[in-house]
């Protein structure tokens, strides 16, 4: 086969596995031979994803044993995909879930708020059903999407994802990790101290969410 066929090959590939199920496929496999236990798995998209490489101590010198489980680009349909193989096969004691970003960027097309909901109420009925404690991250503040100009709604689109998820922690008994007001500027923007493109967040930015983060771990394992 050529090179160009091995090519074509994999992007066909990559095609069928949509949800991405194959990113974390051999790691999953080596950690639950390990039988190395799991506190929290992070559940989410490049703001996850790239929590461990802006903050990497955080994860390596935190007594609560994290796994990122963030991939770059994802929306929550794509997200409910994974959280069996991704989340409830790795047992752990919670999950900790941020979504909405990408939903709002139209990065899988469009997706509405009640769709939104759906999923991650479905998330949240598979790990309750497992035992999960769920913890759930507000999306962060944004005017827009330097990939997606045509979003002009970003600002009252993700304010509504954040009014539910506020609510349905509330009501439901599950844990809040809201990271919105700690990056928020004026008008719906992040504040530019903590991000270099507006929409995720720099270094610093992570820093600011750590303490969010760390709390609400400590609420979903106590």
């Amino acid at each position: 086969m050529t090179e160009q066929a091995n090519e074509r090959e994999q992007e066909w590939e990559d095609d069928r596995d949509w949800p991405n199920l194959w990113r974390f496929h051999e790691e999953n496999a080596r950690l639950l031979a390990s039988g190395e236990p799991v506190d929290v798995v992070l559940l989410g998209d490049s703001i996850t994803e790239g929590w461990s490489v802006a903050d990497p101590d955080f994860f390596a010198t935190s007594s609560t044993r994290l796994l990122n489980r963030g991939i770059t680009g994802q929306t929550s349909p794509q997200m409910l995909l994974r959280f069996m193989a991704d989340v409830v096969a790795l047992r752990p004691r919670a999950v900790h879930l941020l979504a909405g970003t990408n939903d709002v960027a139209g990065n899988t097309g469009p997706i509405s708020f009640e769709a939104f909901r759906n999923n991650v109420s479905a998330m949240i009925a598979i790990g309750r059903a497992h035992g999960l404690r769920i913890i759930l991250g507000t999306p962060l503040p944004t005017t827009g999407f330097p990939w997606n100009r045509a979003i002009s709604n970003a600002v009252p689109r993700i304010a509504e994802m954040r009014d539910w998820l506020i609510a349905t922690a509330a009501s439901t008994d599950l844990i809040l990790a809201d990271y919105y007001p700690v990056l928020l500027a004026p008008g719906g923007a992040m504040d530019p101290a903590f991000t270099e493109d507006g929409v995720h967040p720099s270094t610093a930015g992570y820093q600011q969410l750590r303490e969010v983060a760390t709390r609400s771990f400590e609420a979903a394992l106590r």
